[in-house]
């Protein structure tokens, strides 16, 4: 069931209602735990299928039709990149951090992203379809159409960014948070959650998929703006 929390922290109980309290707190998500070494600039003229990128600093270059499916970045940077069109199917990221990279229909299908950090991107129609994401986090900038149909999300943290029709089909969230942000006309069609916590969100609606909430926490004010969703989706009419 969806759990309706208050804004206020619970109070600690003691015995067994405190137990009760401890095995029902949402859980919050792991940060990523990396530290960039000294990171050579990349010194090649485009990326390579399957390339072996180890720390390695792209900064301000156009990555745009990049065709790089399964390249592996490992302790890497990506600042001030442009990634339109660009394909990296099956790529795997990990120890990495984006930073302020522009792009709109990058595809990272069935990507691994483990323990990367996405600061101040601006991207549309990025497709994450079926990636795996652990230990992420979304801090600031804009995301539009963001595709994570039949993705994997475990302790991911979208922070104080706006995300306009993200696409959560078939997705599963466990340990993800939206802290400070805006998330707009979210489909959850056939999403499964759990320990995801939408209470910091600062904007939060739903184009599809509401009667997927099971397993997410809200407050009490989120409650009563989704309420005519709710009914909706269960077929109630509301009328004076």
């Amino acid at each position: 069931m969806v759990e309706v929390k208050r804004e206020a922290p619970l109070s600690v109980v003691s015995g067994r209602m405190g137990a009760m309290a401890q095995r029902d707190a949402v859980k919050a998500p792991r940060p990523p735990n990396f530290t960039l070494p000294v990171l050579s600039p990349f010194g090649e003229e485009r990326l390579e299928p399957e390339g072996d990128y180890d720390g390695v600093e792209f900064s301000g270059l156009d990555l745009t039709g990049a065709a790089a499916p399964g390249a592996h970045f490992l302790d890497c940077a990506l600042r001030r990149c442009v990634l339109d069109e660009a394909g990296m199917k099956r790529a795997r990221l990990a120890d990495t951090l984006l930073e302020e990279v522009r792009g709109v229909g990058t595809a990272l299908s069935e990507a691994q992203l483990r323990d990367v950090e996405i600061r101040d991107a601006r991207l549309g129609g990025i497709q994450l379809g079926g990636a795996a994401l652990t230990r992420v986090r979304f801090q600031g900038g804009k995301i539009d159409y963001l595709n994570l149909r039949q993705a994997r999300l475990t302790d991911v943290t979208f922070s104080g960014c706006v995300l306009v029709e993200p696409d959560f089909g078939g997705a599963r969230l466990e340990r993800v948070s939206f802290e400070a942000c805006e998330l707009r006309e979210a489909d959850l069609t056939s999403a499964t959650l759990q320990h995801t916590d939408f209470r910091g969100a600062a904007h939060l609606s739903f184009a599809r998929g509401i009667d997927r909430l099971a397993g997410a926490v809200i407050t009490p004010t989120q409650l009563l703006d989704l309420a005519p969703h709710f009914a909706a989706s269960m077929g109630v009419r509301v009328e004076d």
